[in-house]
């Protein structure tokens, strides 16, 4: 069970309008908003600190079998929250009501089932890379069995449109006509754009211009189906900046619009839905290992960004102790450079686009500019629940610089005929450093979280082929 102890927290009235950071010191007091010398604006803000203390039916910690996660406040233990303005209230709160409504309605799972299966093409296969397994065999013959599970093959090339199918059609059960969402390396944003394409919806897309300038072709993807592609120059052009307009537009036009977050981020019941849209992942490679080998992954692997793709990859063996949880961030030029989105690595905890979690930040809990080779990993915050997993030990976190994705980018290609996304490129990179500690034979699923066309204009300026 999960015991909670509730803590006001006074807040001025100024709730993310510029959406910067906010450092959380261990025992909240006062919040303060806002860059210093900001303007407030008048928007207010209604929350509540709820400080969870883990425990399961027996009192031990860390029993992730029995553990409810989100708790009945939508925190992952001191993580989530909802830090939002109050106009955004009503809307959180009817979504999270339309959501648990659907769990058991047939005709919705039908539905989704069918379009999953016949639209985006799962299930996803679960690949036995061969050559790539070849590659890190050691001199005795030993070494690791590497599998792919495939989510690179789905519609539109990524594991974004399970989670873009799943929220149209809740948006569609509310009414909503209107959609709006933001995009980083361009496969949400691609994603959304298909599935409003599908069901004749209005779509707005937020993407940086730095982003919207080295993903190019996205853009022309998110056009060509319709969608209008709202260029954000603030900031440093790129994926938090674009969830700051895709959040203001929200407040502005809540009544008519659903927001498609495309991570497990933002506040709840953003972490939770998003997650379980994506758990299709995990609970496909559960089975399809029963069917290869008659047991499970001994280690799952996953790229870091928001980290949707690896939730819904995780979240199906959280409970499995024996099953090694392993996420691997964006190191860009190196952890001990100021170019990097090393965020569970070298964050700290603080809120951020309406959710507690680890953050870039400075001392005045301002945002320190991630920076990654992959537009998808290039945000300083990271899902909830990933935070919360870190903090409790069931998963670990690790990182990869631009040059290491950039080889395992080309590694992965040649040995097996896959371009990855750069994304999936960070994970892949890793094997380097993890397969010479695995014992023999170990299972190891890595999420082909997306296919590397996207990518390929990018690498082009960087590698020699």
């Amino acid at each position: 069970m999960a015991i909670s102890t509730n803590h006001a927290t006074s807040l001025p009235k100024t709730c993310l309008p510029s959406f910067t950071a906010l450092k959380v010191p261990s025992k909240p007091k006062n919040i303060h908003l806002g860059r210093p010398g900001f303007k407030r604006s008048s928007i207010s803000c209604n929350v509540t600190e709820q400080i969870s203390t883990v425990c399961n039916m027996n009192g031990r910690e860390n029993d992730f079998t029995t553990l409810q996660r989100p708790d009945s406040v939508g925190r992952f233990g001191q993580f989530g929250g909802k830090y939002v303005p109050e106009t955004l209230l009503p809307a959180l709160t009817e979504l999270e009501q339309a959501f648990h409504s659907l769990a058991d309605d047939e005709d919705f799972q039908k539905e989704l089932g069918g379009i999953l299966r016949d639209y985006v093409g799962r299930e996803s296969p679960l690949y036995f890379a061969e050559r790539l397994t070849e590659h890190y065999r050691r001199p005795n013959g030993e070494g690791p069995h590497l599998y792919l599970k495939r989510e690179d093959l789905n519609h539109t090339g990524s594991h974004k449109i399970n989670n873009a199918i799943g929220q149209v059609l809740l948006a569609k059960r509310l009414g909503k006509k209107r959609i709006i969402a933001e995009t980083g390396a361009g496969q949400h944003g691609v994603a959304t754009a298909t599935v409003c394409a599908r069901f004749g919806l209005q779509c707005v897309v937020y993407m940086g211009a730095q982003d919207m300038e080295r993903q190019a072709l996205n853009v022309f993807r998110m056009r060509l189906l319709g969608a209008e592609v709202r260029g954000v120059h603030s900031g440093t052009a790129t994926l938090k900046d674009a969830t700051s307009e895709s959040i203001r537009d929200w407040v502005s036009n809540v009544e008519s619009t659903h927001y498609i977050l495309g991570s497990v981020a933002g506040p709840h019941p953003y972490p939770m839905m998003v997650r379980e849209f994506h758990a299709v992942i995990g609970k496909e490679t559960r089975r399809q290992a029963m069917e290869k080998w008659g047991g499970k992954p001994d280690v799952l692997l996953a790229c870091v960004g928001g980290g949707s793709n690896a939730m819904g990859l995780f979240h199906e063996f959280v409970g499995d102790s024996d099953v090694r949880l392993v996420g691997v961030e964006a190191a860009g030029h190196g952890l001990d450079s100021s170019k990097h989105a090393a965020t569970l690595t070298l964050g700290e905890v603080g809120v951020l686009h309406g959710a507690m979690s680890y953050l870039l930040q400075d001392d005045e809990g301002q945002i320190i500019e991630p920076h990654s080779i992959s537009a998808g990993l290039d945000y300083p915050g990271v899902g909830l629940e990933h935070s919360f997993l870190k903090e409790k030990g069931r998963a670990e976190y690790h990182s990869a610089t631009d040059e290491e994705a950039l080889e395992a980018f080309k590694r992965v290609s040649r040995l097996e005929g896959i371009i990855p996304a750069l994304e999936t490129s960070h994970a892949l990179a890793y094997l380097e450093k993890l397969c010479p500690s695995l014992p023999d034979k170990t299972k190891v699923v890595v999420s082909c979280s997306g296919r590397g066309d996207k990518d390929v204009h990018t690498a082009i300026k960087h590698l020699q082929v």
